[in-house]
């Protein structure tokens, strides 16, 4: 009986790392945007190179209006995942909008705005994640992947 109560206590003790947590919120997130029609997504991972966040999010919107509606939607998502915004930020004419999640900062640029910026040769350090979901056949069938 001992030993079963053991395993109970160490399984409820196992829980998953902090890191490995805002590591799936951030692909979520990644495929939120591509769901949410935003393009050229990219997903880093800053950790040890940031001091203040572990994952950073880039995606170009088409306009205000789609940029306004899928922060709104990762901000969603956040809360249904136990991430809650710290800050939210956006520009006067929304060619810049911020979610900070503390482990994830999520950027959503115009185009234009993001060539300028360009958080990715800022992080060029950065390790670039995969994100993309595996695409799949029409019965379901995953799709080789080529070399």
């Amino acid at each position: 009986m001992a030993k079963t109560a053991r395993k109970t206590g160490a399984a409820r003790r196992k829980q998953e790392h902090p890191l490995d947590r805002a590591r799936a919120f951030a692909i979520a997130a990644a495929r939120l945007l591509e769901d949410d029609k935003c393009t050229d997504i990219t997903l880093l991972e800053v950790t040890g190179i940031s001091q203040v966040t572990d994952f950073i999010l880039i995606g170009s919107g088409t306009s205000e209006r789609q940029m306004r509606s899928v922060l709104g939607h990762v901000e969603d998502l956040g809360a249904q995942t136990g991430f809650q915004p710290f800050r939210t930020s956006t520009d006067e004419r929304a060619s810049w909008l911020l979610a900070d999640f503390v482990h994830v900062v999520v950027h959503l640029f115009e185009p234009n705005t993001r060539a300028h910026y360009d958080l990715e040769m800022l992080w060029g350090d950065a390790p670039r994640l995969k994100w993309q979901r595996p695409r799949t056949r029409a019965g379901g069938a995953p799709v080789p992947q080529k070399s």
